[in-house]
Parts: C-alpha cells; structure tokens; sequence
C-alpha cells in the first residue's frame, strides 16, 4: 500500500513540477506514472553504477556531482518516454533537484502515516 502511494504522490510530484517549470512537459497523469517508475528503475539499477564510476569526481567535487548524475538519469526519463519531456540539461539539474525535495516530502509524510514495524 505505502509503495503505490509513493508512485502516486511522486506522479502527482511530476505534474506540479511540470506546472512549476514550463520547460517540463507531462502530457497527463498517466505519462507521470510512468515517469515516475521509469525514474524509479533507473535510480534503482543506473544510478548505483554511475556512482561507483564516477567516484574519483564525486570525491574532487565533494559529493556535487551527484546533482548531475541524478539530473543525467531524469533527462534519460525523458528521453525515453513520449509524454515526459526536459528541454535542456540545466531544467533536468533543476527539475530532479526539486523532484527529489519533493521525494523526501513525501517519504516524511508517509513515515509519519505507515511508521515502521522494527521500532
């Protein structure tokens, strides 16, 4: 139950980024849900092996390109879905900075609401 409302409070994420920087476009809810997952997959099995190769630069950069790599992984969402579209690199460092404030929004909220069971 958490998990599909994760997914859906991150599409709604989308839909208010798009309405927040008209250089990201979602056709509708459901390219967001989409988006959301295929945002999902690619921070679940891209991102851990990016990190690891770009160590050395993350290390020089004190961690800050983490920022690109997370904005490279949401302009590859949107290069591979229809209804999802960046216009440039630096909304994708925009957008998937502010998505990922939202993410820890939602991720607060839904603690407070589903608390977990090990404590």
């Amino acid at each position: 139950m958490k998990l599909l409302l994760k997914w859906c409070l991150s599409a709604m994420a989308l839909m208010a980024l798009s309405q927040l920087d008209s250089s990201i476009a979602v056709s509708g809810f459901g390219s967001a849900l989409l988006a959301a997952f295929v945002i999902g997959l690619l921070n679940l099995f891209v991102r851990p092996v990016l990190v690891v190769l770009t160590l050395p630069v993350t290390l020089l950069s004190l961690g800050l390109f983490l920022f690109v790599i997370n904005a490279l992984l949401f302009w590859a969402a949107s290069e591979v879905l229809e209804g999802f579209q960046v216009a440039s690199f630096g909304h994708a460092l925009l957008g998937s900075l502010l998505y990922s404030i939202m993410g820890l929004v939602i991720d607060s909220a839904l603690e407070r609401l589903f608390p977990s069971r090990l404590s």
